[in-house]
């Protein structure tokens, strides 16, 4: 193999040597620049160039601008979070001290919902009396867990995991609702 100056003739990793010793031994060298004692810093002069910025300012100011962009983005989001938003006089409201509350804003919800609320007394008059009992025990469960989570998300108007429930709540209580059409409508039970 050729010398360290010839750089050419290494095309591969198994052209070079597997070890190369160097000239002199480098540790005693190592060892006193450990054990020396670090040199005293001289203060920079009052007068003449200004001395270069440390960068641990730098790492705060980043720090800062992270918190106060996240306090915005918080800020902000809250404004459309569904307990945020002003109550509307066709929605169901709550409040719990002065935070008042708005649970459903749609209007075509509201309609589809009182349409369905004020045909259900004949609906379940057509279903057989086993079905009846069903929806009705249904129903009630529903209402109750609306009640308890209204509550809850009037303490904490802003619990994603209330809300999420909420609306996942009043999503079951519109499918027994038309499925109760549905029967009614075919003659059949739940």
């Amino acid at each position: 193999m050729t010398g360290p100056t010839d750089r050419t003739s290494v095309t591969t990793l198994r052209d070079l040597p597997r070890s190369i010793e160097p000239k002199r031994d480098l540790w005693p060298q190592i060892e006193a620049q450990l054990a020396a004692p670090a040199p005293a810093v001289a203060p920079a002069p009052a007068t003449g160039a200004p001395r270069a910025r440390s960068p641990a300012p730098l790492h705060w100011l980043a720090a800062a601008a992270m918190v106060a962009s996240l306090a915005v983005g918080v800020w902000i989001g809250r404004s459309a979070l569904p307990g945020a938003a002003p109550p509307s006089s066709a929605s169901d409201t709550r409040s719990s001290g002065a935070v008042p509350v708005t649970w459903v804003s749609d209007p075509r919800y509201q309609r589809q919902h009182e349409a369905l609320l004020q045909s259900l007394n004949t609906q379940l008059a057509a279903l057989p009396p086993a079905s009846r009992a069903k929806v009705l025990t249904s129903l009630a469960t529903i209402h109750e867990a609306k009640r308890q989570l209204e509550d809850e998300l009037g303490k904490d108007p802003g619990n994603a995991l209330l809300q999420e429930l909420l609306v996942n709540t009043y999503q079951d209580e519109m499918r027994v609702l038309t499925d109760v059409r549905e029967a009614s409508d075919a003659g059949r039970g739940i």
